[in-house]
């Protein structure tokens, strides 16, 4: 802006000398916090405090979430940077707070972190300044917004907040969209102001500034702090649902190998000082290269990239030998349908006709009850899931053509062994390519890999889903729950207390409802009894996990995808198809609290 409209930064730091403006930061770029690691989102606000300094000679005391993606983790980064509070959109928290069916004022004044700290919340509102938008844009009346307007406030405890999104939306069109309302003859910023001037003085509205209107909020209840995410809403988002997480993880020209380069070059700037690299990567991450971005701009931003991976990012793979060593125990079924590997450590029973899927997988710390596995077509009462869920399998949905590809096909196992353990290898021919899979299990300890590649694959405008790890219920009798990490430096815990299932489509257009941020490359799941560690490498694949828990008798059916893909708006096919590498282990239970 300082280069593009200096007059106009002249004159915002005049008025905020006056006391007339108050400046709201964001950060150097506006990224979405819940997918980076924590590294870069304290670097993206320190840079951007920076920049406000230099340039309006202050710093902003409140900071807009942005996109209003918001994780818990993200509470002590905002306070550590020295902001005194947030905006943040109430809707989609009063979703994963499960008060839709309380008053709007039913939500707490402050965001709670994983580590106890409190921030205070100013809440937006996204049906407020979506009126505010469409009145502007002259699709509804002075009368229609009125009459909203004066609903809410009716009921209103604490300040509404009018509008608070893009104000470059008027008086001006992308041309993105072919749905985009006219532009009237009549200014929409002179629409804007007669209308807030009318608030003001036939209505009798009193406009307070950002802080005021907090300092207002605050005093309502200024004790009560919440999480403001569950399981079913772990990352709220602004607006309605074609706004989740999946739009910045897996969609776009090709959001997974842009979030993949950018994690792999963050793992290398670890104990880099220099700001100028950081704030090349906080740009690299900006959201607006993740949605609707013109050809020569990804054209740019992909030949940077290209030119910044200096090191090869593929894993070595040991010299192999086709011989099983000694010690390891393998049998078949007698039908032929089971492939058993048995470990001192751990006990993996493989379906040879469904693309050897794990049938079922035990630890010795365990007991050797079978963790994860499949649970069997039958085992639940209801019709609405009367089908296999397996472990470990490939799922590719190509809603434009039709067709579905899966790997749920007889697969002939091929053995190798090295110093680190076993692999076992399967080719799987489909329409779309070969699906290969690789199971890794070492020498010792309570932990297999599952590696899936897609050789000469395009990536498609489809779904894309690998790895699926299914929970089988028998071995937890306690309360499940799930924890990691959100772009903040502490896990956030999330107990698995009501339904949820993150890849339901949210329209006939959006494959997903939302997922988790798992930015550091790892989720634990598990009860007081048991658990597993679920762990990857986000420099190698930066895989979009989705969780699916619902209780149906007699137990629960409770599932981790991650994602490739996912459809929205924003898709494109770019691009070749990328694999991903998960590890399952055993984990040690917390203890009952």
């Amino acid at each position: 802006t300082q280069l593009i409209a200096p007059q106009w930064v002249t004159r915002f730091r005049s008025l905020l000398g006056e006391g007339r403006c108050e400046l709201i930061g964001s950060g150097y770029t506006q990224l979405i916090g819940p997918l980076v690691p924590h590294s870069v989102n304290q670097w993206n606000q320190g840079l951007g405090l920076e920049d406000y300094q230099r340039i309006l000679g202050q710093r902003p005391r409140l900071a807009l979430v942005n996109e209003m993606a918001f994780s818990s983790g993200l509470v002590s980064t905002y306070l550590d940077a020295g902001y005194q509070g947030i905006i943040m959109d109430r809707d989609n928290v009063r979703l994963a707070l499960a008060l839709e069916d309380q008053a709007y004022e039913a939500v707490p004044s402050h965001a709670l972190g994983p580590d106890g700290e409190r921030l205070p919340v100013l809440w937006s509102d996204s049906i407020l300044f979506q009126k505010l938008q469409r009145f502007a844009h002259g699709e509804i009346g002075l009368g229609d917004y009125l009459q909203y307007f004066h609903k809410r406030a009716a009921s209103a405890t604490r300040p509404l907040a009018a509008y608070c999104n893009d104000a470059e939306i008027f008086d001006f069109r992308p041309g993105r969209f072919s749905t985009e309302p006219a532009q009237q003859q009549e200014s929409e910023w002179q629409r804007v102001a007669e209308l807030l001037i009318r608030l003001r003085d036939e209505e009798g509205v009193l406009w307070l500034s950002p802080s005021a209107a907090l300092a207002a909020s605050g005093s309502c209840n200024p004790t009560e702090a919440r999480t403001l995410s569950s399981i079913r809403q772990p990352v709220p988002v602004k607006k309605q649902a074609k706004y989740n997480l999946a739009r910045w993880a897996v969609s776009g020209r090709n959001n997974l190998w842009l979030n993949s380069c950018c994690h792999h070059l963050e793992q290398q700037l670890a104990g880099n000082d220099s700001p100028d690299a950081w704030r090349e990567l906080c740009e690299l991450w900006a959201s607006d290269l993740r949605t609707h971005i013109t050809s020569e701009r990804w054209e740019n931003t992909r030949q940077q990239l290209e030119a910044r991976m200096t090191s090869d990012r593929r894993q070595e793979n040991p010299e192999t030998t086709s011989a099983i060593p000694d010690g390891w125990n393998i049998s078949h079924s007698p039908d032929g349908i089971f492939l058993t590997i048995e470990t001192a450590d751990l006990h993996l029973t493989l379906k040879r006709r469904k693309g050897l899927t794990i049938h079922s997988l035990a630890f010795r710390s365990q007991g050797f009850v079978p963790v994860v596995g499949t649970l069997a077509h039958g085992y639940f009462e209801s019709i609405e899931y009367g089908a296999d869920f397996y472990t470990g399998g490939v799922i590719v949905d190509l809603p434009g053509e039709h067709q579905r590809i899966t790997d749920l096909l007889p697969a002939e196992a091929e053995f190798h062994a090295n110093a680190d353990g076993l692999h076992i290898f399967t080719r799987i021919n489909t329409a779309c390519g070969p699906i290969e899979k690789t199971l890794k299990i070492q020498r010792s300890g309570e932990r297999i890999s599952l590696a899936f590649a897609f050789p000469g694959w395009q990536r498609p405008r489809g779904i894309v889903r690998v790895g699926t790890t299914t929970l089988l219920p028998e071995a937890f009798d306690g309360q499940l729950q799930l924890s990691c990490t959100n772009g903040g430096p502490y896990p956030e815990i999330f107990p698995l207390d009501r339904n949820c299932d993150h890849s339901h489509p949210s329209s006939s257009l959006v494959s997903s409802t939302t997922g988790l941020g798992a930015s550091s490359g790892e989720i634990c799941i598990g009860d007081s009894t048991r658990a597993l560690r679920l762990s990857w490498n986000p420099a190698h694949s930066a895989a979009f996990p989705m969780l699916i828990h619902q209780r149906i008798p007699p137990a629960h059916l409770t599932r981790l995808v991650f994602s490739l893909s996912e459809l929205d708006d924003t898709s494109r096919p770019e691009g070749g198809m990328p694999g991903f590498c998960y590890t399952i282990e055993a984990l040690l239970p917390r203890k009952a609290s």
